[in-house]
């Protein structure tokens, strides 16, 4: 299913023997367009601190109520390594993070979670130690807050376009499937998707995506009802629209 991450925004998640806290936030890979974490802010017994929670500690996600469910105890998160997520999470940190909790490292593979397409793969792989051979190393940053890439400019190749309002997930991968874009500066109400493969680069330090297609393709575009769940008809719509291939045929 696809689902808006704001939507996802203040779910409780909960381990297997209570309540941890409320989701606050996302951390996006900026490689890979997918949610490697989410930011959970905990309370009670968990001295109400952040602490990150990996896809690969889901056991369900409760759409209903509004719920992630995790197989994990409270003690054990309550004892996962600190982390200030104000600031960029380094790829060091993930390695002590994978190491705490025993998973296989998700990058270095083919794969988007590790060899496999999907996050449980990793659960059940081959556990390991922390790899302490590596430090830190300037500029080894690769994961994104959600909040601070919503209102990012997009720009398309003839002109602006407007600003990335959301995202729109896959729930069982984590991949990131489409950039909900605000194009109220120019076409009043309307929203449209463009999915991470069309753009051609992130400026981080200019805040813009650039994308490989005109403003009046764009605009052309099918639009989107943001109170609609985007499902396989409108998508084909789309990719017929911009004449691409559909990520479900690759």
């Amino acid at each position: 299913m696809l689902l808006n991450l704001k939507e996802l925004e203040r779910y409780k998640v909960n381990a297997t023997d209570g309540d941890i806290g409320s989701v606050v936030d996302f951390l996006l890979d900026d490689e890979r367009w997918t949610v490697r974490y989410l930011v959970v802010e905990t309370g009670g017994i968990l001295n109400e601190r952040r602490v990150l929670i990996s896809p690969i500690a889901f056991r369900a996600v409760d759409e209903s109520a509004k719920q992630f469910h995790l197989a994990l105890s409270i003690d054990r998160v309550k004892n996962s390594p600190s982390v200030d997520v104000d600031k960029p999470v380094s790829r060091q940190h993930e390695r002590d993070y994978s190491g705490y909790y025993g998973y296989p490292y998700y990058w270095g593979s083919s794969g988007m979670w590790g060899a496999g397409a999907y996050p449980d793969g990793l659960a059940t792989g081959a556990r390991h130690e922390p790899d302490t051979a590596h430090s830190d190393v300037p500029g080894d940053v690769h994961l994104r807050s959600a909040k601070e890439v919503r209102g990012y400019h997009v720009q398309g190749n003839d002109n602006a376009i407007g600003h990335v309002d959301d995202f729109i997930v896959d729930d069982e991968t984590w991949a990131i499937r489409y950039l909900v874009i605000d194009t109220s500066n120019w076409w009043v109400g309307k929203k449209v998707l463009v999915a991470p493969p069309w753009a051609t680069r992130v400026s981080w330090d200019e805040r813009r995506v650039y994308v490989d297609m005109p403003r009046q393709a764009i605009k052309d575009s099918p639009e989107w009802n943001t109170y609609a769940a985007v499902n396989r008809e409108y998508e084909t719509r789309l990719y017929g629209h911009y004449r691409r291939p559909a990520y479900w045929e690759s």
